[in-house]
């Protein structure tokens, strides 16, 4: 097969030069739609730059110098539409956006784009975006938060920041995105027919269908073809172009004259309308997928040329000779001295150093905190008359022992008091209060634009949450139950997680996502809604993982994980157990054990630093580990082991990732023998990551045996059979028992094993 790099370079010189050119039934001038002539060449300049760099990144490539070659080519028409908006008009891109990168870049003094995006290209660690973490479009200076090659995991997240536009201006906040601001985001044909896409764009309709404003413009480059699937003829226009709640528009991506002015449109719909627009762009897409994309496997030669032919390079060089802006000899030279000036920054780039170790490389996986004056903005000191008239409802109840949800209802009424940029959404949480109550009262007291109702889809909820800290909201999703996350999940993991990561930091999505889960609900609604697996967070770099057992703990807890979120710019899930949401009573009926006072906020021992294990108990024959649920049973079989005279001590994980491992082989090690308790699996579940810490601790006691009990390998099944799958009380009496007997209890979930033996 040709060199069809070589051959698109050439060509582009070749057709220019025999002015053998495609043809366009499109009529505009420049004047037509405002562009002065110089305006023009510096469009066309934007787009050949994109185009020679596509083709220095091959280069680079065949050199080991480059490592990602998904280039822009045949989309260089974004460069118009880049032009069209404000810099400060927040875009979330795809994979193909380099000329609206670096049209963008001549709109902001000090911008080195070209040099910036080799640098990408070489990861090198001087690269201003990732810090050579990833080849990504993307700049804090620009308002583009980097993008990887994810299939349309950014809609969401636009959407969001999109819906925090006008929620700031409704709420008197001065958000990080200008209050008439307006939201870009671009994507593929064949990720329009994505989940996400689908999602994020019905939730925009949804919105803007209740007249919410929503200025965003969604851009859907229509290149006909998805790798090596085609996009059925017309299949965009039939989706969108009648779309309730969107308003539609077509242009042709080739031409920039006419991309310039219906960009002009969709500005002028979402910015002064508040409308989302779906602006349906035709281009094409030259060189394959990338690099290594092979394409005459599944195109004829001929149809590879026939696209070629439609390069919107060709459809710029005709604009400028058909209106006399420059000859055929004058095109060709920009062409060429803007090529040869890339190969030279190439040669530089490529030279730069590279990240050398673990630690550089994981240096931003976790954010920079930021200073005191930064974390305090949105923060205000309440009043007692001010916290009299909060908690007026509960005037009767507050100094009241009381069960979890109750008391992390209280400690979000405080929470949500005390600052003012914090945002809840999710499904129902609003007048109904959630599906436990726990959202009571937030928004009768704060009002439905800090408490909002979402539609039912996870991937929304989240995307919602992370537009909104984009613009410097500090929110609080709620996913209704554990198993539901699973919907959504990388919006979590591909989205959240790794901006730091892909940004060096310099972006990040501070959020608290609430989800109840784990099991023991007396057989309520099977494995859906009684979910005991949360290992699809264990896994992911950056992330903290909270799960109280009781209301003293979830209160604290939620502080700090506010406080986290707020000063250092954490990603925390807070795992609340649906089973002992109400639960109220420790080892008999009305014993009140299980409930806790509530502890004032000016009284609160909160520290973000606070993320370590609880121990009740000093026995020192058996320490048994565990959360949540499995911390309630094992308090309950400590008090028949006592009886029995066996002495247990009890830690509560608590903050399930990072572990405290400091804290967890310090209290193992004063005991002779350890349990771990754990609700979820036995295959996946945190008892693995547990057994394996003692095992590998250096400062282990080499004489300490340990034991696990875990749920079975199963879903949760209906009613009581539920029951035959998860630990209880019993079982953690007998093997106490059998451990202190020096035997082990016989069951197949049992892991037997001491430390340092073979």
């Amino acid at each position: 097969m040709s060199n069809r790099n070589q051959l698109v370079r050439d060509n582009f010189v070749n057709f220019v030069r025999s002015e053998n050119l495609p043809t366009s039934n499109i009529t505009l001038t420049p004047a037509d739609v405002g562009l002065s002539a110089h305006e023009v060449v510096d469009l066309f300049e934007t787009q050949v730059m994109s185009r020679h760099l596509d083709l220095q990144s091959r280069i680079m490539q065949k050199k080991g110098q480059s490592f990602y070659t998904i280039g822009s080519s045949g989309h260089e028409g974004n460069a118009a539409y880049a032009k069209a908006f404000k810099p400060t008009d927040m875009a979330f891109l795809h994979y193909r956006s380099g000329a609206f990168v670096i049209q963008r870049s001549k709109q902001v003094p000090g911008q080195t784009p070209i040099y910036d995006m080799l640098l990408s290209f070489a990861a090198s660690k001087d690269d201003p975006t990732s810090g050579g973490r990833h080849k990504v479009l993307g700049s804090k200076s620009l308002s583009i938060p980097p993008q990887t090659s994810t299939i349309a995991s950014h809609l969401p997240k636009a959407m969001g920041a999109a819906y925090s536009v006008p929620l700031a201006k409704r709420l008197a906040f001065e958000g990080k995105i200008p209050e008439d601001g307006i939201i870009i985001c671009n994507f593929g044909d064949a990720s329009s027919n994505h989940s996400t896409t689908q999602g994020a764009l019905n939730s925009t309709a949804w919105a803007a269908y209740q007249s919410i404003p929503m200025p965003i413009i969604y851009i859907c480059e229509d290149n006909g073809i998805g790798i090596s699937t085609a996009t059925p003829e017309g299949w965009i226009a039939a989706n969108y172009q009648n779309r309730a709640g969107l308003n539609y528009l077509y242009c042709d991506g080739l031409n920039l004259l006419d991309t310039y002015q219906k960009a002009k449109q969709a500005e002028k719909l979402a910015r002064n309308q508040g409308k989302p627009v779906f602006l349906h762009m035709r281009t094409v897409r030259i060189l394959g997928h990338a690099g290594s994309d092979a394409e005459f496997v599944y195109r004829k030669v001929s149809d590879i040329e026939a696209t070629e032919f439609q390069d919107p390079l060709l459809h710029s060089a005709r604009i400028l000779l058909e209106n006399n802006i420059l000859d055929k000899e004058e095109i060709i030279s920009i062409y060429e001295n803007i090529e040869a000036r890339i190969a030279l920054v190439a040669q530089v780039a490529a030279s730069k150093a590279k990240l050398e170790t673990a630690e550089q490389v994981k240096q931003c996986i976790v954010p920079p905190a930021l200073d005191r004056k930064q974390s305090e903005i949105h923060r205000q000191l309440i009043t007692d008359s001010q916290r009299a008239q909060l908690f007026s409802h509960e005037k009767h109840n507050i100094n009241k022992k009381q069960h979890l949800a109750k008391l992390l209802n209280w400690a979000l009424l405080d929470l949500m008091a005390e600052n003012k940029n914090m945002v809840m959404c999710g499904e129902d949480i609003a007048k109904k209060g959630g599906v436990y109550n726990v959202t009571a009262k937030l928004c009768e007291r704060f009002g439905k634009n800090r408490v909002i109702n979402t539609l039912l889809d996870e991937q929304s909820i989240l995307g919602l949450a992370i537009g909104m800290a984009h613009n410097g909201f500090l929110p609080v999703p709620e996913i209704q139950f554990l198993a539901y996350v699973h919907n959504a999940e990388d919006q979590i993991r591909g989205e959240a997680a790794t901006l730091p990561f892909f940004s060096n930091g310099q972006f990040t999505n501070p959020m608290v996502i609430r989800i109840a889960g784990l099991a023991y609900q007396k057989g309520f609604g099977g494995h859906f809604h009684n979910d005991n697996s949360f290992a699809v967070f264990r896994d992911i770099p950056g992330l903290i993982l909270a799960c109280p057992s009781n209301g003293a703990d979830a209160v604290e807890m939620m502080r700090t994980s506010i406080k986290l979120a707020r000063e250092q710019q954490r990603l925390v899930v807070f795992l609340e157990p649906i089973a002992l949401y109400m639960t109220k009573d420790l080892h008999q009926a009305e014993d009140g054990l299980w409930t806790s006072e509530y502890v004032l906020p000016d009284q609160s021992q909160t520290s973000e630093t606070n993320q370590k294990i609880s121990v009740f108990g000093q026995g020192e024959e058996v320490c048994i580990i565990s959360y949540g649920n499995g911390y309630y049973l094992s308090r309950k079989a400590e008090k028949i082991l006592q009886e029995q005279g066996v002495f247990c001590r009890i830690i509560d994980l608590r903050w399930l990732a990072p572990l405290d491992e400091q804290g967890i082989i310090e209290q193992a090690n004063l005991c002779e023998n350890v349990l771990i308790v754990d609700e979820c699996r036995q295959t996946g579940s945190i008892s693995e990551a547990l057994f394996t810490l003692l095992a590998e601790s250096k400062t282990a006691n080499q004489t300490l045996k340990i034991s696990r009990i875990t749920a079975q390998d199963s879903f949760i099944p209906l009613g009581g059979a539920a029951y035959h799958v998860l630990p209880s009380t019993q079982q953690i009496v007998d093997e106490v028992l059998a451990l202190v007997a020096d035997k082990p209890a016989h069951k197949p979930a049992l892991v037997l094993a001491k430390v340092g033996s073979t």
